[in-house]
């Protein structure tokens, strides 16, 4: 890498453009400064080892860009010039935040603006951001992405900016940008890099101003297979004999963002057959799947889960997704959906999997109606995955030994590994994450505990004795392999 001379940039400054869809406060993470001089693409760095956002360039522009050394502090004030908030938004928006609609609408289709909120998506899908957040807060517009499920502050701009912003998504998703008091949805069609983006757009009023997140969602041409959910070999075979079952109700539990989705649709993807009627009912319908029929509930015309579950009974369907069970009215339909010849598929929001069948009980379903159902409980967990660039192999701790010495079976091999941090994944440590599961079949003895309404306890000495792996055990197995580290599954199991 030959050092950069600063003459041929002070010579051709006006010639120099930004390169679109990097945001000043990542590239300063970053350490590098890309611009576009003609047709050439350049890339100045601090050293030699830095090579992520070269990657980042490669694959945006389809060849390799021209790689410079740079002192640090020149390649910061580049960025500072050329990356930072255009000065032309500093005079077009006021130092209060606008009141007349029309001077919203023109601010929010200004130039600078625009540049601004398509800079911050395309940013984010590089990062592999699944969520936006923008905060109107009293020091400014905050800016967050949630990247591995963990959020990460990128930039703080000028709060007089906030009002323009707000409304360009507003615009984008075609929602009413005179309405500050309640919240509102909507989406926006997006296009990065020759790929479709959806995205689910949120409005919240705060007392700071409107807080806006978006919700990224890739339109993939495929999904994630059952063979590369991470599922163990004994999981992934427990997994397919549940889905081949003719009739029943499978339930996965879990919290907002832990992969449910995924595994559904991987399961859906399995099934999908000419010779099965699939339907699906969903809050909201994240991704479309070709040759399986989904409905997007609208509660306010009435098309509730209930009320879509009763209707599809009509419409000979083999395979039923429920999205969510919100209700007793909806548990009890998807059961009886069940009980007379359908595979029925739904989600709730429990602490493990054999709490799915307390938290029906809870609903006032009757045990009976339970045990009868229901063929498989599953629950999951997403771990971050740990960066083979610079994961590095230690010792293990004793406490993990021990741990690892209570299992049902004790892998080959450990592979103990920590986090790191380097370019590749942006000083984290982690690149990606994974699931670990427990999956647990309805035998006849856990249908005659369901129906004596036995505790969670008793519950789980059953499974204990069957040797089936809960959601930490499943995770001590990944950190065994060197896939994921011990923090982060205590961190989203609780060592349980």
């Amino acid at each position: 890498m030959k050092p950069f001379d600063k003459s041929i940039l002070e010579a051709k400054a006006n010639e120099i453009a930004p390169v679109e869809g990097f945001e000043a406060s990542f590239l300063k993470a970053v350490r590098g400064f890309p611009f576009l001089l003609g047709e050439e693409l350049y890339l100045l760095l601090p050293s030699a080892d830095n090579i992520f956002l070269a990657d980042l360039l490669e694959r945006q522009y389809g060849r390799p860009p021209n790689i410079f050394l740079a002192e640090e502090d020149y390649i910061f004030e580049l960025i500072q010039k050329f990356y930072e908030i255009p000065p032309e938004l500093e005079k077009e928006t006021q130092e209060e935040e606008p009141e007349d609609l029309e001077l919203l609408k023109d601010l929010a289709s200004e130039a600078p603006v625009v540049r601004l909120v398509n800079r911050v998506i395309r940013e984010a899908v590089e990062m592999r951001a699944t969520d936006i957040h923008f905060e109107s807060e009293r020091q400014g517009l905050r800016i967050r992405y949630r990247i591995d499920g963990l959020l990460h502050e990128i930039a703080t701009h000028p709060r007089k900016i906030a009002a323009p912003v707000i409304s360009r998504l507003k615009l984008m998703a075609g929602l009413n940008i005179a309405e500050h008091r309640l919240p509102q949805d909507g989406r926006i069609r997006f296009r990065v890099g020759g790929e479709d983006l959806d995205i689910r757009v949120s409005t919240m009023p705060a007392v700071t101003g409107e807080s806006v997140v978006l919700r990224l969602l890739a339109r993939r041409k495929g999904f994630l297979t059952l063979e590369k959910l991470g599922l163990e070999p004994e999981h992934y075979q427990i997994f397919l004999d549940l889905i081949s079952q003719p009739n029943g109700i499978i339930l996965v539990t879990g919290p907002t963002g832990s992969g449910k989705t995924t595994t559904l649709y991987a399961a859906l993807s399995v099934l999908n057959k000419p010779d099965r009627k699939i339907i699906t009912i969903e809050d909201p319908v994240e991704y479309q799947l070709q040759g399986i029929t989904q409905i997007q509930i609208k509660p306010q015309i009435g098309l509730t889960f209930a009320q879509a579950l009763r209707s599809i009974l009509r419409h000979d369907p083999d395979v039923i997704l429920v999205g969510e069970i919100r209700d007793l009215e909806t548990a009890e339909i998807a059961i009886q959906a069940a009980l007379t010849g359908h595979l029925v598929f739904s989600t709730l929001h429990t602490r493990d999997a054999l709490g799915a069948a307390v938290r029906l009980a809870d609903m006032g379903v009757e045990p009976y109606l339970i045990a009868a159902s229901t063929v498989g409980l599953v629950a999951q967990r997403l771990v971050r995955v740990l960066c083979d660039k610079c994961a590095e192999e230690v010792a293990p701790p004793e406490e993990f030994l021990a741990w690892l010495e209570r299992l049902p079976s004790l892998p080959e091999k450990v592979l103990y590994r920590r986090p790191v941090g380097c370019p590749h994944c942006a000083g984290t440590g982690f690149y990606g994450r994974i699931a670990i599961y427990e999956i647990y079949p309805v035998d006849g003895k856990l249908r005659r505990l369901i129906l004596r309404q036995a505790t969670e306890e008793e519950l789980k000495d059953w499974a204990r004795e069957r040797g089936y792996l809960s959601l930490f055990q499943d995770g001590l197995r990944k950190v065994a392999k060197g896939i994921t580290s011990l923090e982060e599954v205590l961190r989203v199991s609780g060592g349980n």
